[in-house]
This record gives structure tokens, sequence and C-alpha cells, in this order.
């Protein structure tokens, strides 16, 4: 498992910077299926809306980088740079961290709530076979499927129907955004791309 010590200085530290004034950020796609609306920023406490920080760690522009203690996603910039996003991530018992790539990414994804989920919440059983992409899918607007070694690790980087769990430790085990933030990472991500997810609270 990844710590968040062994990459303070590469990583979390140097992106504690203040937003710098005037960044500007999508809304949604000029050829979204589900267009969505302007998404009401003030109703997410600071820390957790889009902004560009200043950044001085090691990892390479077009690195995705994860701080599940912090709940921010970073996306690292050339030119000492990041865009900060506000994040949710696992609850108790459901948190995975490590190193991933990029291996998937779906517009509008299907979702399909694995056999756990369903022995947890039996009524999800009615998507057993997935739940088509759409305005009501969990999985939201866009996402981003992690793997390692070529191997599909389950986890996400998504959308949500929930933009209010930003900021909280309320899934089970994906990486959450606002939906209007998750179809600004998927235009700037390419497939391949490295994503590092710290672990809480080593």
């Amino acid at each position: 498992m990844l710590s968040r010590r062994a990459v303070i200085t590469g990583a979390a530290s140097s992106l504690l910077a203040a937003p710098l004034a005037g960044a500007a950020f999508a809304q949604s796609s000029d050829d979204d299926p589900y267009p969505l609306p302007k998404f009401d920023y003030s109703k997410l406490p600071e820390p957790f809306r889009p902004a560009v920080v200043n950044y001085s760690g090691r990892q390479w522009p077009g690195t995705i980088i994860v701080d599940t203690q912090a709940r921010q996603l970073y996306l690292v910039l050339q030119g000492g740079k990041a865009m900060r996003w506000g994040c949710a991530v696992g609850r108790d018992g459901f948190r995975w961290a490590g190193l991933a790539d990029v291996g998937r990414k779906v517009m509008w994804p299907r979702w399909t709530p694995p056999k756990e989920m369903i022995a947890r919440s039996p009524e999800k059983a009615k998507w057993a076979n997935g739940m088509p992409g759409g305005p009501d899918n969990p999985l939201g607007a866009r996402a981003l499927y992690l793997f390692q070694n070529g191997n599909d690790t389950l986890y996400r980087i998504h959308g949500t129907t929930e933009p209010l769990s930003i900021g909280k430790n309320a899934s089970s085990g994906c990486i959450r955004m606002v939906n209007q933030d998750a179809v600004e990472l998927y235009r700037r991500v390419p497939i391949g791309s490295r994503v590092v997810v710290l672990a809480e609270g080593v």
C-alpha cells in the first residue's frame, strides 16, 4: 500500500497552496448526450471547489494524485501548477490506495454493482446485469477505470448523483467527483495516465 508519508515531499505537501484567481473550468461538453447544467460550487466548502494551485513535487505532468486524507484530487500540469478538485472517498473498510493507470474511459458509463454490494444491499439486485448510463446512474457523467498491470482493480474515478457527498468518506471505495469536474478531468487525461492514490492515516 502506498503511504501518504512516503510521497509527502513529492505530492501532498507541495499542493497545499492558495488557489489562483481566475481559473476557468468547463461545465459540460458540446457533444454530451445529457448536457449538464452549471453547478453551484458555493454549496461546497472552499477546499473542495475547483482551483489551480502551485505544485513543486516530483510527479510528472499528467499524473493524477488523490489525497484521500484531504479528500482532494489533483492533476499535475506543466509549469509548476496543478488543477485541484474536491472528491469523496471510501467509507471505513472500503478505502483503497496504491499506484494505478487509467485503463479505460467512458462517457455516461454503465453501472454494474458487485456481488458483495448486492449482498449488503439486496435492492440493488435489479441492476445485477447493469444499469444503463444516464443522469440517474451512480457513476455519473464520466468514469476513469483504474488498472494495475493490465488488470481492472474495480476502482474508478467517476462523477456522482450526490454532489454534496464531495469532501466526505462516502463511497464504497471509488473516488467520486462533481459531474462537471469529472467531465473536465476526462477531457484532460488520456488512457495510460498514472494515478497515485495516497493512503489515509499512514
